[in-house]
């Protein structure tokens, strides 16, 4: 069997990130691991900021988008309120 890649998800939550507050039917995008899929996602992150349905302090945008971008999306999680990027395997 091939090796899983993984998508990434983001989704609106409450502030305690509970998988409850997650609604697969409201965030229903999936996003890529290339570039032009991470690339949208941090579009949809920024949206979802302008919109004030997250929050991200201003001294953790940068590391946001970069962990967004470059890095591992999921870890940008601990740096936004009231949202969470998770990751699932994809065959």
């Amino acid at each position: 069997m091939a090796k899983p890649g993984r998508v990434f998800i983001f989704f609106n939550c409450d502030a305690a990130k509970s998988e409850a507050s997650m609604n697969i039917f409201y965030n229903n995008a999936v996003y890529k691991d290339t570039k032009t899929s991470r690339k949208n996602l941090w579009k949809k992150v920024k949206e979802e900021y302008g919109a004030e349905r997250i929050q991200i302090a201003a001294e953790n945008f940068k590391a946001v988008e970069l962990a967004i971008t470059e890095g591992d999306p999921v870890e940008a999680s601990n740096l936004i309120q009231f949202g969470a990027i998770r990751a699932v395997e994809c065959y």
